[in-house]
């Protein structure tokens, strides 16, 4: 079993740190098969999982914008560069730099969370379920951070997956190309719960993530499970 460690990152932000894997050798050598199906579908997530935020690509400056008037549909942007992007929880004024840990990814599931489940995407923004802490975590570092621990944990960046909740979710992959992004949603919603009932604060953060990691991990290998919608914590939820 992979041992959970923390690792300091900078561009997760003072007093957050990433939730990373340490393999030992044994872990390393094991690989499982999968289909062309997952192969491709991996594949092309690996694709998705390499493309860095480019602040110099119209497309993504487009997403930026795109995330903002979904954050904040009445209040306009005054730019891509601008002290307002703070109030979503970026460590300065331009979130290109906080995007550097998990790449263009994390934009798109930012997007996918907040076209698809809306309600839940704005009581996470605005912290507007339960007995909130004096120091909250921010909402974008956060977003960000849950993004590469996913990657972590699923080892989307080995050739084949060498644990099996990695192999598992290629099987949801295979049948939902947007897996990995509702897999986001669901885990986002999950950290904010374990957060709540940990009564935790800010410093608690990597904590948190961590009981979070073991939570999915333990929900992915349910046996009755064939479906991302199938896990406990889906029902988090709310559209």
């Amino acid at each position: 079993m992979s041992e959970v460690v923390a690792g300091s990152a900078a561009w997760l932000g003072r007093g957050l740190s990433c939730v990373c894997v340490q393999r030992t050798d044994s872990d390393a050598s094991n690989s499982f098969d999968l289909t062309l199906a997952q192969e491709e579908c991996l594949h092309k997530l690996q694709r998705r999982i390499d493309v860095p935020y480019d602040s110099s690509i119209i497309e993504h400056q487009d997403a930026l914008r795109a995330l903002w008037n979904a954050a904040f549909p009445e209040e306009e942007l005054h730019g891509l560069i601008s002290e307002q992007w703070k109030e979503m929880g970026w460590q300065g004024k331009d979130p290109s730099t906080d995007f550097r840990g998990g790449g263009f990814i994390s934009l798109e599931n930012f997007l996918y969370f907040a076209r698809n489940f809306p309600k839940s995407f704005q009581d996470l923004l605005r912290k507007q379920e339960g007995d909130r802490s004096v120091w909250e975590y921010p909402f974008a570092v956060a977003g960000v951070n849950i993004t590469y621990m996913l990657i972590q944990l699923l080892d989307l960046e080995a050739v084949k997956p060498r644990n099996l909740v990695g192999a598992t979710f290629l099987k949801f992959l295979a049948e939902n190309e947007s897996a990995f992004d509702l897999l986001y949603c669901i885990t986002f919603k999950l950290m904010d719960h374990q957060w709540l009932s940990m009564r935790a604060s800010y410093m608690d953060f990597n904590a948190v993530m961590k009981a979070t990691r073991r939570q999915l991990e333990k929900e992915i290998l349910f046996e009755d499970i064939s479906r991302l919608e199938d896990l406990p914590s889906y029902k988090l939820l709310s559209r």
